[in-house]
Formats: C-alpha cells, structure tokens, sequence
C-alpha cells in the first residue's frame, strides 16, 4: 500500500464551505439557520468533546433560540448525529473531486477509509463527540443513524469503483466493513487499539471485496 502523499481534509471545514445536505421541506433561511446550528454544534464539540456540546450554548453560538433549536434537534444526540452526517458530505464530496487511484478495489477503500479516519485524527474531540452520539443513539434517532449508514455505504461503494451496480455479495462485504470501521473508531478513541492496528482491522475487512462468489 502506497502512503498517502496529500493531507487529509479537515474533519470540520471552514464555515463557508456549503454542505451538500438539502432538506427540500426546509425554506432557504431555514437551512441557513440549520447549518448555523450544526456549525455552532461542530466548534463546541471540536473544542471540548461531547460533554461541551450543550444546547443553550449552542442556540446562542448560532443566534437561535432555544426553543427553536430544539425544533430542528430534539436532543443534544439527534444534533450530533446530524453533525457527523454534514462530516462525512463534506469529506463524501472531497473524495469524488480527489478519488484514490489504486487499482484493486479493496485498495481502493482501505485508501479512503484511512483518508477518513485520519482526518478525525486531526479533531479527535469532534470524532469521540459523533460516535459518543452513535453509540447513545436510541430509536428516536433511527433516521439520523440510517443517514449516516447509508451514506458511509454510499463512501464506500464510490470508492470501490465498480463498473455497474454492487451485488448483494459485495454490498454484504460493505456492511462489514462499515462495522468493522466504526468499531474501530470507537476502540481508537477510548484507547484500547492503535492506529496501526486500526488500519490492520480495516485491510482484513476489506480482503472481503475481493472473495468470489460462492
């Protein structure tokens, strides 16, 4: 595997950076307050973690009133959850103007996964406060979490490049991998495995792109 000779984009972009998420139900001053909550709520939690990341800050950090914020984000966990969706847009939309360039698929994913996960390296408070919100996520946050489920596939699948549709086998082996992924975010961030072993983890699971079909 080749080492990566560009830096990672940042976890958090600057505050101009437009994020790919459109909420069609939402008018055009709306979704400029929701991206102030979610930028309000990307500082706090990249200065201080989850902890920091309180709402009444946060409505003043982004000029809203509390009550209003709580329309947009029911609980400090639906906002954060939120938060690392609008992440992975922005790192989504990095990847597809600057794709990895290995030939094998496989390589292909554990290249932009890596790309990921160095860039949490970069505001590891950020990335403990998303995946402290995934973890503590219960059944009124289901379609926060299927949103980030499905566009961590949608990241993968890219990456992968495929000539047509994934199969059921190869979107099986994009499940596991997803797992296998945020499992090892979380035993990196509460620091039960090292980078190295992260990336081990992420390379076998990726193997599974290339098994046959049965």
């Amino acid at each position: 595997m080749t080492t990566e000779s560009k830096p990672a984009p940042a976890l958090s972009a600057p505050p101009t950076a437009p994020s790919a998420t459109h909420h069609p139900q939402l008018t055009e001053r709306q979704q400029a307050r929701r991206r102030r909550i979610i930028e309000a709520a990307t500082g706090l939690a990249g200065r201080g973690g989850f902890d920091a990341v309180q709402m009444r800050e946060v409505a003043e950090a982004s000029s809203v009133a509390l009550g209003t914020l709580y329309r947009y984000f029911p609980s400090k966990v639906h906002l954060l959850v939120a938060t690392m969706h609008d992440q992975l847009e922005r790192l989504h939309e990095t990847l597809r103007r600057r794709p990895p360039t290995e030939d094998d698929p496989a390589a292909r994913v554990v290249r932009t996964l890596m790309r990921a996960f160095r860039a949490m390296q970069r505001e590891p408070h950020l990335a403990d406060a998303m995946v402290r919100a995934l973890i503590f996520a219960d059944r009124s946050v289901n379609a926060e979490v299927a949103a980030v489920s499905r566009l961590t596939t949608a990241i993968i699948v890219d990456a992968m490049g495929l000539p047509g549709p994934a199969t059921a086998e190869q979107l099986a082996a994009v499940r596991v991998i997803e797992h296998t992924w945020h499992s090892a975010l979380v035993t990196w961030l509460s620091g039960r495995a090292s980078i190295a072993q992260v990336r081990a983890d992420v390379e076998t699971a990726c193997r599974l792109i290339a098994r046959p079909a049965a």
